[in-house]
């Protein structure tokens, strides 16, 4: 477990996301959630080790399987934006384990079963403030990486989980996306407000503003390519054959090449639909 301050801390070891924990005296924040079982326990005797209050409230930074997989597992009362409910909607009851489809983490694990969903239980629309301690937690509505998507940010401390809008050293998810309100979003953390922030990647930890810039970067790439498949007959196939060459802006770990192609393939399918086809859109996305 990485400290960030006194009291809030981040956590990178187990499969999936970028884990937060603001330790205040009221009770604990904790940010997204593990996936698989053997590492929600794990987490829980890490934050119980801390001395935790009882009251916990877990925050989910979108409606991501990889992020929510393990929300009711926490058992404690679930956060999330407004959209996130919608989302949840147009889920089955439950989650069943399937094959390597959308290139998500917890796509690449046997054995997690059937999960039934944890929808958030408080919601809110453009920005909310916890007041647990002297000092507030933030939660904006940045919906650029996926539809309900926030950034939590605590101001006092200078520093902002900014969830899937960051990806380091990985593709991004795209199926869910809206690449102008996304890179509107990046910019933002180039600006002199955010400039001395620690600023916390849903997956990978910390990054560095160069990393937002390579986002940005990339972001506008897959734009380009999309605007080429606007001047033609395309179809989402077409798109999907983006990949190969998208692929290339990153440099990919060994065994790691055909989950994040699938990634990007499924993301520029349904980017695809979204925007040129958005009456036969899946709604999950």
């Amino acid at each position: 477990m990485q400290e960030l301050t006194s009291n809030v801390f981040i956590e990178t070891v187990y499969a999936g996301v970028t884990l937060g924990a603001i330790n205040w005296p009221h009770g604990m924040i904790l940010i997204d959630a593990p996936f698989k079982v053997e590492d929600i326990r794990s987490w829980r005797a890490a934050l119980a080790s801390m001395g935790a209050s009882i009251d916990r409230t877990l925050i989910n930074l979108d409606a991501h399987f990889d992020r929510t997989l393990g929300a009711r597992a926490m058992e404690c009362t679930v956060l999330g934006h407004e959209k996130m409910s919608d989302v949840f909607h147009n889920r089955p009851v439950n989650f069943k384990s399937q094959g390597s489809e959308t290139g998500a983490e917890c796509e690449l694990y046997n054995g997690l079963g059937s999960i039934r969903w944890a929808p958030p239980e408080i919601t809110f629309s453009d920005r909310l403030v916890i007041h647990w301690d002297e000092t507030p937690l933030v939660l904006e509505s940045h919906p650029g990486s996926a539809s309900g998507a926030i950034w939590a940010c605590l101001p006092t401390e200078k520093i902002a989980f900014v969830g899937d809008a960051v990806v380091a050293d990985q593709p991004p998810f795209l199926a869910g996306a809206d690449l102008h309100a996304w890179i509107r979003s990046l910019e933002m953390l180039l600006t002199p407000a955010y400039s001395d922030y620690l600023l916390v990647s849903g997956r990978g930890g910390l990054v560095a503003q160069k990393q937002v810039r390579s986002q940005i970067d990339f972001l506008r790439r897959v734009e380009e390519g999309f605007n080429g498949l606007a001047k033609k007959s395309a179809t989402p196939e077409d798109a999907a054959s983006l990949a190969p060459a998208l692929l290339k802006h990153f440099t990919i770990p060994a065994g790691r090449e055909a989950q994040y192609e699938q990634r990007l393939r499924y993301g520029l399918h349904h980017l695809f639909i979204r925007r040129f086809r958005p009456l036969a859109a899946d709604p999950e996305v």
